[in-house]
């Protein structure tokens, strides 16, 4: 089983396509982890948890 396929593979055995959605999908979700994650910790500062 491959990790991600390339364009021009035919196959179907994979988790993840070489294609504009995929990227644009793992921007958006390292981007919101990134925000959910600064928000944690700024939260905690304000609440001074840490």
């Amino acid at each position: 089983m491959k990790f991600v396929k390339e364009d021009e593979e035919k196959r179907r055995d994979y988790i993840l396509q070489k294609d504009k959605t995929t990227k644009s999908t793992t921007t958006f979700v390292i981007i919101t982890l990134v925000i959910l994650v600064i928000a944690v910790i700024i939260s905690g500062l304000y609440f001074k948890w840490f």
